[in-house]
């Protein structure tokens, strides 16, 4: 994992810029309006789209050079997905309840993007998971995820089963309601919800968390960098695979979900100090008892 330090060398012109608005938010296009001007005024290149349009955020996304995303943590993701095969950076101004991958809010966003602008900053890389699909002899889907994959059950409120490999080797089978494949971004996500230790962002781990198991290992395992998961679904009724909480795939008996890290990474933007997680884990779920902290992190 590379955290690039950009202040003091030359640092790459951000000459075209993207920024996302979330469109049920009613601040966020008029935010996004407003930044447009200012970063045109500074001699940007800018193009406004709906975070929810991937169609059109994909037609404008080659070239680009940063993305900046009013939204939470949802939107952040998206367009995590979405610039990665771009290497574009990304820069989220916050507008959801906990803003863990935020760096600024929206009453103190042109500080910080006066900052970038000028190369003060550093670029935080994150991994992402690719996950595959297989149905019999066919890849039936390829997915990229930043926080998790999650093979759970359907509507039906029966445990499957899932055999699950590591490295090709077999590890357990869980009776649960599911599994969390995730990063370390996404220990702070769904896998915290269950029960799940907080990893450092920087780490290349996977993270397999079960969801409610009955009589099977009920322990989150932390993969070593590299590893490759597989999990098999059992079961005779409806299951589901679901990528960064935000997109559903239905999945049937004999099923196979290969994950493993991508090639491609999250690329952050960041102004404050290297240290800043752990300052915002705490402000974000102490106290405790706080509504906020029963945020997924996915859907905003």
């Amino acid at each position: 994992m590379v955290a690039e330090q950009t202040s003091g060398l030359i640092a790459p012109p951000l000459n075209v810029i993207g920024v996302l608005y979330h469109p049920h938010k009613p601040d966020s296009a008029p935010l996004a309006q407003e930044m447009r001007e200012w970063l045109s005024a500074r001699g940007c290149r800018v193009w406004v789209a709906s975070s929810w349009s991937e169609e059109e955020v994909a037609q404008a996304m080659p070239g680009s050079d940063l993305v900046v995303t009013l939204g939470g943590d949802g939107s952040l993701l998206r367009a995590a997905r979405m610039a990665a095969p771009h290497r574009a950076l990304i820069l989220g101004v916050n507008l959801g309840r906990l803003g863990f991958l935020a760096e600024c809010s929206p009453d103190n966003w042109a500080g910080p993007l006066t900052q970038v602008l000028a190369g003060d900053y550093w670029i935080e890389e994150r991994m992402m998971l690719s996950a595959e699909t297989h149905r019999g002899d066919q890849v039936i889907g390829r997915h990229l995820a930043l926080n998790d994959v999650v093979i759970s059950r359907g509507t039906l409120a029966r445990a499957i089963q899932l055999a699950t490999y590591v490295d090709g080797e077999y590890l357990t089978t869980y009776y649960a309601d599911g599994l969390i494949v995730a990063t370390a971004t996404g220990s702070t996500a769904y896998a915290l919800a269950v029960g799940g230790p907080i990893l450092p962002p920087e780490l290349r781990s996977i993270l397999i968390i079960p969801i409610a198991p009955h009589l099977s290992m009920d322990r989150a395992v932390v993969l070593s960098q590299g590893s490759k998961v597989e999990g098999q679904v059992r079961t005779d009724h409806q299951a589901t695979l679901t990528v960064d909480g935000q997109y559903e795939f239905d999945l049937s008996n004999g099923d196979r979900v290969l994950i493993s890290a991508s090639s491609l990474v999250g690329r952050f933007v960041r102004v404050q100090p290297r240290n800043y997680f752990y300052h915002a884990l705490l402000s974000r779920l102490v106290p405790s008892e706080s509504p906020q902290c029963n945020d997924r992190n996915t859907g905003e």
